[in-house]
C-alpha cells in the first residue's frame, strides 16, 4: 500500500506532471495557489496529502525512502516525467531524488531547504532518547514567527491541525528521525548529482533556513536559477503566492518546451 496519498488534476500527457511534495509538518494546503492555478491552466498537477511527519517514521527518517515513495505516488497516477516542487525538508528530498532518478525527474523547484544552518528555536525540544517534545505554550508563536515575515497566513484550522498532529507519539518519532536525516544529509554532494534544471525560490527574510548560505553555494551550479523573494519568510508559495506561481509557471513552460 502506498505511503503517500495524493490529489491530482489533468491527465499526465504531453508535459511533465508537476508534483507538489509535502513539508515536514504541513500537508497539501501550502500548495493551494500553484496547484489551483496550474491545474486551471490545463497542466497535469499532483500534490501529496500527508505531511512528512504523518507517515511511518522509518520512511520519514530517510530522505531516500521519501523520494522513492514520491515516485510511487507518481506511478499510481500514470506519470513518467515529473517536475518536483518542494519546501523545507521536501527540498532535500527533491534534490536527492533528482540525482538518483534523472530518468524521471526533469526539473526541481526548491524553497526553504534545511541542511546549511542550525535549526531555530520554534518551541520543539529533543530529549535524551532522541524524541521530539512539543512545548505547546511556545510552539504557536515561535513557529509562526519563524515561518512568516509578515502577518501569519495560516488559518486557525490549519494551525490547530498541525498542533494536533505534532502532539501525537508517532508524529514525534517521525519528526525526530526526519530532523536527524536532515542533519546527516550531505547537501553539496546531493547538488552535485542534480542533472536537471533547477529553480530555487527563497524568502529574503527566511529565519527558518536563511537565504545567504544557499545563494552562495548555488552560485557554482550553472543550471540552477536562484530567485530571492523580498518581504517573504520560509514559505513563499503561501506568503507571496502569486510571485511564486508565476516563477513556477515560467520554469515548467521551459521544461515542457
Amino acid at each position: 500500500m502506498p505511503v503517500f496519498t495524493s490529489e491530482h488534476r489533468n491527465t499526465p500527457g504531453d508535459g511533465p506532471l508537476v508534483v507538489f511534495m509535502s513539508a515536514l509538518f504541513a500537508g497539501k494546503w501550502i500548495w493551494d495557489h500553484p496547484f489551483t492555478e496550474l491545474g486551471n491552466a490545463g497542466r497535469p498537477v499532483m500534490r501529496i496529502n500527508e505531511a512528512i511527519c504523518a507517515v511511518d517514521s522509518k520512511v520519514a527518517g530517510s530522505i531516500e525512502r521519501l523520494g522513492d515513495e514520491l515516485i510511487a505516488a507518481c506511478d499510481a497516477v500514470g506519470a513518467e516525467d515529473v517536475v518536483v516542487c518542494a519546501n523545507s525538508l521536501g527540498g532535500l528530498v527533491s534534490i536527492d531524488l533528482a540525482g538518483r532518478r534523472p530518468d524521471r525527474v526533469k526539473g526541481i523547484v526548491v524553497s526553504g531547504a534545511p541542511g546549511l544552518t542550525t535549526e531555530p528555536d520554534v518551541g520543539l525540544s529533543m530529549d535524551r532518547r532522541g524524541s521530539v517534545k512539543l512545548a505547546t505554550d511556545q510552539f504557536r508563536e515561535r513557529m509562526l514567527a519563524a515561518l512568516f515575515h509578515g502577518e501569519p497566513l495560516f488559518t486557525e484550522e490549519q494551525i490547530e491541525e498541525t498542533g494536533a498532529l505534532l502532539s501525537t507519539g508517532p508524529a514525534m518519532v517521525a519528526m525526530a528521525r526526519s530532523l536527524r536525516a536532515t542533519r546527516n544529509y550531505a547537501v553539496s554532494a546531493g547538488l552535485d548529482g542534480v542533472q536537471c534544471p533547477s529553480l530555487y525560490v527563497w524568502g529574503a527574510r527566511d529565519r527558518m533556513t536563511p537565504v545567504a548560505p544557499w545563494q552562495e553555494l548555488l552560485e557554482g551550479y550553472d543550471d540552477a536559477e536562484f530567485v530571492t523573494v523580498d518581504d517573504c519568510g520560509h514559505i513563499p508559495m503561501v506568503e507571496r503566492s502569486e510571485l511564486y506561481t508565476a516563477r513556477l509557471t515560467r520554469f515548467v513552460d521551459r521544461i515542457a518546451a
